[in-house]
């Protein structure tokens, strides 16, 4: 069997798991004639929803033959092991699963096609109930002891409550793999599958305006009927301090304050003058100069992500340029008075707080000292891209009744904890599914895009920007606007 046919057939089975129809993907998967690890992985997996455990051990045994290093599987064998009560088995296999890891708190397989993350202190937890049903409750105490130490979440509080199972010798609940989670094949490999007519669709557009919008070749984008335009895709501007300007005319400068600038430019006015000077900044060739333009030569540029304004650059104009202002000292900018204002900016920004937050990464943001709780989470909410309801913010890394920061707390208590304008709050969050609905049919253009019909529900993975989503729909993953859907309510879903 050819590569592509097997990509196919993997696909295809991922889609039918998608679907619920788990007898349909197993009889696809043991159809591929040369399986690699990972869907020999995915086939132990059915095998171990479907509660038979001697096909899925054979599974696994060929998935760990084919690659001995992928600690996920000898961890769902283990699982196996455990479920057939052949526990001096599955606490080797659980151990070999720690061996793999080398060390690290974790192993995140989303690069590999699988979305699941296999965390240390799990393996260790299940080497602890192994060792529980085997009797050896000081071993079992051990491991869950250096489980504490590879604990990476507040959200393992799990361990805590096996080590107080332990010292009453009492067994506890295994970490299991979530079975429907399976390796999926490889996204751009699966896109290259269709056939593509590049030559019956495509449109070429030829401009001598420099400034013209359109820069190279794309398929025709679908045509909806009183549908949203697409928005542009996800970029990234690069800002300095100031307010951008577009230079007009070509100044020449007399002086060592000032500075050179042709048509075209962009630079940022960090001060401007009584005497129409402006003190700007000009980034040529990754070197920053600084230094006196004539303001009559600059005109305003707006930067904006959002907007659809702005078209590009306004090309410069063909009249003579303007006659150069008289410099008047005291009124004409310079570094100094710069670097004054840049400072009373600064001192005037001095009662906001910082407070330094907690999560899987650390973070910081500021707000004003002595905020209400709403602005608070509403700006964590904002820099973890999820909304205030799933944010839960602790004074402490251990939530409890007393640390937990609610609408209802005293936010003086909050504020007043600040030492130096600095605060340490800890962060959790809970992942709320969130569906949509397509209001109108997308056809991708490029292989990240996720494409739909109209009226297809759409199940929301993560928000990029204001503009785009990233979501699965019909066994697939990909971006797509966010203009295309609208969100269904919770209590419909």
């Amino acid at each position: 069997m050819s590569f592509v046919d097997t990509l196919r057939q993997w696909d295809e089975a991922v889609t039918c798991v998608n679907r619920q129809d788990f007898s349909k993907a197993l009889e696809i998967f043991l159809a591929i004639q040369e399986p690699n690890s990972k869907i020999f992985f995915d086939i132990g997996c059915l095998h171990l929803l479907n509660q038979d455990f001697d096909a899925a051990e054979k599974a696994f045994d060929c998935s760990i033959r084919k690659d001995e290093h992928l600690a996920i599987a000898f961890f769902q064998r283990g699982i196996t092991f455990y479920k057939k009560k052949r526990y001096e088995e599955s606490l080797a296999d659980f151990q070999k699963t720690f061996k793999t890891l080398r060390g690290n708190q974790l192993i995140d397989y989303k690069a590999l096609g699988l979305r699941y993350i296999l965390y240390a202190c799990d393996v260790l937890h299940n080497m602890a109930l192994v060792e529980a049903q085997l009797g050896s409750w000081e071993k079992a105490q051990e491991y869950l002891m250096k489980a504490l130490d590879y604990k990476t979440e507040a959200r393992f509080n799990i361990i805590d409550k096996a080590l107080q199972s332990i010292l009453k010798q009492k067994l506890f609940k295994l970490v299991e793999f979530q079975s429907k989670e399976l390796f999926k094949p490889n996204k751009h490999y699966v896109a290259e599958l269709e056939k593509k007519d590049y030559l019956g669709k495509a449109k070429v557009v030829a401009s001598v305006v420099p400034q013209d919008e359109f820069s190279g070749f794309a398929p025709l984008q679908p045509q909806v009927e009183d549908g949203p335009t697409c928005p542009k895709e996800p970029v990234v501007l690069r800002a300095l301090e100031g307010d951008p300007h577009t230079v007009l005319f070509e100044f020449i400068p007399e002086t060592s304050d000032e500075l050179a600038v042709v048509p075209g430019n962009i630079v940022f006015v960090l001060q401007k003058g009584a005497d129409n000077w402006a003190y700007v900044v000009f980034n040529e060739r990754y070197s920053y100069h600084r230094g006196l333009v004539p303001y009559n030569y600059l005109e305003r540029l707006e930067i904006s992500l959002a907007s659809n304004k702005n078209k590009g650059i306004t090309p410069p104009p063909s009249r003579e340029p303007p006659t150069r202002p008289e410099r008047i000292q005291g009124l004409t900018p310079s570094e100094a008075t710069s670097g004054n204002h840049q400072r009373q900016e600064k001192q005037s920004t001095d009662n906001s707080c910082i407070v330094k937050v907690h999560f899987n990464f650390n973070f910081v943001v500021s707000v004003p000292s002595g905020s209400p709780y709403t602005m608070l989470i509403e700006k964590i909410g904002k820099k973890l891209n999820l909304p205030s309801s799933a944010v839960t913010l602790s004074l402490t890394s251990e939530a409890s009744e007393q640390s937990v920061i609610s609408a209802n707390t005293e936010m003086e208590k909050l504020w007043s904890r600040a030492s130096g304008g600095r605060v340490t709050l800890w962060c959790n969050t809970k992942e709320e599914e969130v569906h949509l609905v397509a209001l109108h049919s997308y056809e991708s253009s490029n292989p990240e895009d996720l494409s739909f019909q109209q009226g297809d529900k759409i199940k929301l993975l993560s928000k990029i920007n204001q503009d785009w989503l990233e979501g699965q729909c019909n066994g697939n993953t990909g971006i797509f606007p966010a203009s295309f859907v609208e969100e269904v309510p919770a209590n419909s879903q």
